[in-house]
């Protein structure tokens, strides 16, 4: 395990190779990757960059917020948002530094004064409307009457001085003010947990109503053990208060961004019928790493929880937390709970699929629970095996490193020896990482919807699910070789408009960087679909760098963009809220350009590039043939004739399939052929999907 000062290092370095790769500020860099992992961990859904710490008013800083609080506050609340402000202490010295109470205290105080400022009219008054200052204080002031909390958070990869036990709650006009530290040492536990969050301990002996009665649900012998319960309505309330969305299994997360109306039913009975609540409500469905449960007099009782996870019923939880936040009385109210304990080893596979199930009434799209599509393993199958073209620079060949599971690009690297962890990482430079998110926000910023990407990673994750998953079912074989080149060169001009974006005259520091890219892409993507042309990403992927005559059209855009961004229509003088709008879009993918004549002669025309599209989608197909005979062959004739007896016993599969199932379970004396074993290979997916308890082990899954 690394000692501090070596994460401390580790860190270091990947926020410089960051900000040199996107051409950001490292404080910058540093926020972003800090965000990233507490949205992974659940800290919060959504963060925004929003710094200002003005020249000529000393003691006030803010670095960014998290998100509108109408918007990403607690699912379902009527009263009581939580806002959200981020303020950084980032060390740029080589060697780690200890943060002490003196300098903790000192950046709270800026950020409580910017918070107590933006809630004074003449302070707006005194900033431009440009300025992210103001745009930040005017989202505060506006929501301000609707807000009961708000947590403030201090990132720094400083080391928390062991002197420090916690700072208490404080209160600011009738609103709680929470503190938040997270340290290099919070952060490096965090990363080195091998999880996407800090470990979540319930104890029901410190909960309202003690240890709450159960029934165990499944064999003795079961490895996995499931329960049923009637969790007390104070409890859980109690519970979220602590713990809030961190609870709430990722993908429901972002399924209940969109849908986060109260449901009217489930506050009426709160309100009027507490007593009925059990009768009515159909409860929650939840998984938990570890059920503690201990037994007396009144029978079995569940009495602590590892890593709870509600993957149904988050409308449910968080209704009952907005009745206990609006002083309701909840102690005729139970909630009922089916709890299965999963090991952290199946969580993986299992939870989403729990989710998936669990939601069906709800009319949960495939799109919502997309973590394990096989277009991810796809694209994560290119990633490991695709050379890139050398640099002309340099000698060495690289690979862009695709992180479809947070931590897999450290964790590849936890237990190789220091000469093969240096090979690693000259294959696979940090700069060259992209994960999820990422992905989603190189490829939406060239369409309809580019604005979504301003509205956050999870809001634009979202439909690119949906989208990807609709285009998957069309034709996977469009997801080809060419397709991860053409996205590696997406990403290319993402990162190099950064750059770009900062080195504008009009450019100023915190002046939305992030919004300015995406509108800059585009002015260029609009005014070459209306020339009817196309970038020649092959060309990009080949020089692994954008040429001198696209960085010059970047620049006329990025001029552009900054006109759009800062010319808002009537009804926006926010400029960040005017950047998530479908109109500021428009106006951007609609801006007018005289472009140069000799870079419009080396565009291809969109004939070219649709005849290039045909052909890698030929060739994928051909490629998705072999893959999938290979992994039949791999399988093996007794797991095929285990699983035809499931499907005959079941009554699942049609004759043609159950027909390639029985040649399939006579191998080597008859061969599937590839275009039977793409038919046999999807045949098997689905029927996991569907309950089937046989998994191909160790073998290549089909991209």
């Amino acid at each position: 395990m690394q000692t501090i000062e070596e994460y401390y290092e580790e860190l270091y370095q990947e926020v410089v190779s960051s900000a040199e790769a996107q051409g950001e500020f490292k404080e910058d860099a540093f926020f972003d990757q800090m965000v990233e992992l507490l949205i992974d961990a659940g800290e919060f859904d959504y963060a925004e960059r929003s710094y200002f710490q003005p020249s000529s008013q000393r003691g006030i800083r803010v670095d960014g917020f998290c998100g509108d609080p109408l918007e990403v506050g607690v699912p379902s609340q009527e009263e009581g948002y939580t806002l959200g402000l981020i303020v950084l202490d980032y060390s740029q010295d080589t060697s780690l530094s200890t943060l002490t109470n003196t300098d903790m205290e000192a950046d709270f105080r800026r950020l409580e004064k910017y918070l107590i400022k933006a809630l004074d009219a003449r302070f707006r008054a005194s900033l431009e409307p440009t300025d992210p200052g103001f745009n930040l204080a005017d989202m505060i002031s506006s929501r301000w009457e609707k807000i009961s909390r708000v947590n403030l958070f201090l990132l720094t990869n400083k080391l928390l001085s062991k002197r420090i036990e916690g700072k208490k709650q404080g209160d600011l006009d009738n609103r709680e003010i929470v503190y938040n530290v997270w340290d290099i040492e919070r952060i490096k536990n965090l990363v080195e947990s091998g999880k996407e969050r800090e470990p979540l301990h319930i104890d029901f002996n410190e909960l309202p109503t003690g240890p709450i009665p159960t029934l165990l649900a499944s064999s003795t012998k079961d490895r996995r053990r499931v329960f049923l319960a009637a969790i007390p309505g104070a409890d859980l309330a109690a519970i979220y208060d602590r713990w809030g969305t961190r609870l709430l299994e990722a993908n429901v997360r972002v399924f209940l961004q969109a849908r986060s109306n109260v449901n009217k039913g489930i506050r009426r009975t709160l309100e009027n019928e507490p007593e009925l609540f059990f009768s009515f409500n159909n409860g929650i469905t939840a998984t938990a790493e570890r059920v503690g449960v201990v037994e007396d007099d009144g029978g079995l009782k569940i009495a602590s929880l590892e890593n709870l996870q509600i993957v149904n019923g988050a409308q449910t939880t968080a209704s009952i937390y907005a009745a206990f936040k609006a002083k309701k009385d909840l102690r005729k109210v139970f909630v009922q709970m089916k709890l299965s304990e999963i090991s952290p080893e199946d969580a993986k596979d299992l939870v989403p699929r729990i989710s998936e199930f669990a939601n069906s009434q709800n009319k949960v799209s495939a799109a919502d629970f997309f973590a394990n599509h096989p277009y991810h393993i796809r694209i994560e199958d290119f990633s490991r095996r695709i050379l890139a073209p050398m640099k002309t620079d340099s000698f060495t060949q690289t690979k862009w490193y695709y992180e479809r599971a947070r931590g897999s690009y450290r964790d590849a690297q936890a237990y190789l020896t220091p000469a093969k962890k240096r090979a690693f990482v000259r294959t696979y430079p940090k700069a060259q990482t992209f994960s999820k998110t990422d992905l989603a926000k190189y490829l939406m910023v060239w369409g309809d919807k580019g604005y979504l990407v301003n509205r956050g990673a999870q809001k634009n994750f979202a439909e690119f699910a949906k989208t990807i998953t609709d285009e998957w079912e069309k034709n996977d074989k469009q997801f080809n070789e060419y397709y991860f080149k053409r996205l590696i060169a997406k990403k290319i001009i993402f990162d190099s408009t950064g750059k770009i974006v900062q080195g504008r005259d009009w450019y100023e520091a915190g002046g939305y960087r992030s919004q300015h890219v995406v509108l800059t892409i585009g002015v260029l993507s609009g005014s070459l679909e209306r020339m009817g042309k196309s970038l020649d990403f092959l060309a990009i992927w080949n020089r692994q760098d954008i040429d001198p005559q696209l960085e010059k059209a970047l620049e006329l855009a990025a001029d552009k963009a900054h006109e759009v961004l800062m010319s808002p229509v009537e009804g926006y003088r926010n400029i960040s809220e005017w950047a998530k709008q479908q109109k500021c879009w428009l106006a951007a993918r609609k801006a007018d350009i005289q472009w140069d004549e000799g870079w419009i002669k080396k565009l291809n025309s969109l004939e070219d590039e649709r005849d290039i599209e045909r052909q890698e989608a030929k060739s994928q197909g051909e490629l998705n043939g072999i893959e999938a005979q290979t992994e039949v062959v791999e399988a093996g004739p007794e797991f095929w004739k285990k699983f035809l007896s499931w499907c005959l016993r079941e009554g699942e599969g049609s004759e043609k399939e159950l027909g390639i199932l029985k040649v399939a379970a006579q191998i080597p004396a008859k061969l599937p052929s590839d275009k039977q074993s793409v038919i046999l290979i999807d045949f098997y997916k689905r029927m996991r999907g569907s309950g089937c308890p046989y998994k191909i082990r160790a073998s290549r899954s089909r991209v």
